[in-house]
């Protein structure tokens, strides 16, 4: 008599590859992101190999021109872009730097960095990025994503994979062509932190 073979479960896991892109002026001169290209001659060749994805791996990117670029130099030019995974709005304070604010504005900078929900700048409270970084990572569907994301949403996201309280945000550093690759599914993640590209 054959015993039937067992059905297979369907995978429940999800494994989350998040690339931060290359180096741009705002991020070489210590500015807020201002979608300013990649800089040119970045990478530096042999940096930013081409990466090698299953064939199901599903790809997706930041609405930025350097994360785009990002993953063009990486082979993923068909990464699809998602709303969700935009830089933090920082409405007046686009392109400028953080020192120079905090000298000019020093009230309104200490209120940005103390509590997730002030908006001084007029742009979007960081609890919104938050908010709308943890909804994307907890409904991807089971399976391989990767996604070239601005470096604030990787912090959020590795913030919210670990239910680390805010103020953790501020104290994940996220390089330039570095990954960090989460595993698991909602209320539940594995982080690896910090691996190479190249």
């Amino acid at each position: 008599m054959n015993t039937p073979a067992p059905e297979r479960t369907p995978e429940r896991t999800v494994r989350l590859v998040l690339v931060a892109p290359a180096v741009n002026a705002a991020l070489l001169e210590g500015r807020f992101d201002d979608d300013s290209p990649v800089k040119p001659g970045e990478p530096e060749p042999g940096r930013a190999e081409p990466v090698r994805l299953g064939r199901t791996a599903r790809v997706f990117v930041s609405p930025s021109v350097r994360c785009r670029s990002t993953a063009e130099l990486l082979g993923l030019p068909e990464a699809e872009d998602v709303a969700a995974l935009a830089g933090c709005a920082m409405g007046r304070w686009r392109g400028r730097r953080l020192d120079e604010l905090a000298t000019e504005e020093p009230e309104s900078v200490a209120a940005w960095l103390a509590d997730p929900d002030a908006v001084p700048h007029g742009g979007e409270t960081l609890r919104s990025l938050w908010d709308r970084v943890a909804g994307w990572v907890d409904a991807l569907e089971p399976g391989t994503v990767w996604a070239v994301a601005e470096p604030d949403v990787i912090r959020a996201a590795v913030a919210h994979a670990l239910g680390a309280p805010g103020a953790a945000f501020w104290r994940l550093d996220v390089r330039p062509l570095s990954r960090v690759a989460l595993s698991g599914r909602s209320g539940r993640w594995n982080v690896v932190i910090g691996s190479r590209l190249d």
